[in-house]
């Protein structure tokens, strides 16, 4: 039986092509292409030249940020930040998840899960607000509590010690409830016999959650760790830049501060491109490494 060509199936089948045709086009315009622009890493980039009259410097802007001053806090900020967040964030949807499905109040499950969903709907200039106002040394909600059992009031913005707490579990309290959705959607997916032979043993809740329900949610597990490990240098910008101040930056200066302050503000494009080549090199090692430790010991992976 001969094989129908390619050329073919895309022409008995091209109103699906032409329905990503669009998409396909956007990814390629705004994704792909740009990438060309990373050759101003290795220029000495002017406007008035433009990329291709820019001066070729090589390695000049990479062996400027490892040779700094600020290169090892930034880097010990970063991934202080990404590992501490990763670590945190990454288990409480798994846990909520799972004590979600516990539940069998319809009504108080569907409560739950909508006060734990509306965090995330919160734009971050007005979650940093909310953090903000909270934690005010004169009028926030935490120091009057504080102030109730007789303790001083803390600044706790002011303090460089508190503020990876504040940032990862701030972005707990945003981001759990709506991460947990994916873990439900593989919970409900989990082999209903499995429960009911669980039951006959004689397993307890714990013993199902062990034996049962873990297992039944690890393939997704271990995919979006492995997705979350590729974005640990990724950390979000903006609500690191609204939360510091003069007094705690030396805990909230991360790298992709650093280079809006050096890069962007200084207009010194080339030195942003270098870094942002950095940050992107590193995410790709990581999400390479992570995947293929993944497929060594276990049968879960990107690819």
């Amino acid at each position: 039986m001969r094989k129908t060509s390619p050329w073919k199936k895309m022409k008995k089948h091209w109103q699906l092509y032409f329905l990503i045709l669009l998409p396909l086009a956007f990814l390629i315009s705004f994704k792909y292409v740009p990438m060309a622009g990373i050759v101003i890493a290795f220029k000495d980039y002017s406007v008035t030249k433009g990329i291709m009259g820019s001066d070729w410097v090589g390695l000049k802007y990479f062996k400027y940020f490892f040779e700094g001053p600020n290169f090892v806090l930034l880097m010990k900020n970063t991934l202080g930040l990404s590992i501490y967040g990763l670590i945190v964030g990454f288990i409480c949807p798994i846990i909520l998840a799972l004590a979600l499905n516990e539940v069998k109040n319809a009504r108080f499950k569907k409560l739950v899960q909508t006060v734990t969903y509306a965090p995330y709907f919160i734009s971050t200039v007005i979650m940093v607000s909310i953090i903000i106002l909270f934690l005010s040394p004169q009028s926030g909600l935490v120091n009057n509590i504080l102030g109730v059992f007789g303790m001083k009031s803390i600044n706790f913005m002011g303090i460089p010690a508190y503020f990876k707490s504040i940032f990862v579990w701030s972005d707990v309290w945003q981001n759990t409830g709506y991460a947990t959705i994916i873990y439900l959607a593989a919970l409900s997916g989990v082999d209903t016999q499995l429960y009911e032979a669980a039951k006959v043993d004689g397993a307890t809740r714990i013993q199902k959650i062990i034996h049962v329900d873990i297992p039944g949610i690890m393939p997704v597990i271990i995919v979006l760790l492995i997705l979350n490990i590729g974005n640990i240098m990724a950390l979000g910008f903006e609500k690191i830049y609204l939360l510091q101040n003069s007094l705690n930056i030396s805990s909230s200066e991360v790298i992709a501060t650093y280079v809006y302050k050096v890069g962007l503000l200084g207009a010194n494009f080339s030195f942003a491109a270098a870094v942002g080549l950095f940050n992107s090199i590193i995410n790709l090692i990581l999400i390479v490494s992570a995947n293929t430790i993944s497929k060594k010991f276990s049968s879960s992976s990107l690819w």
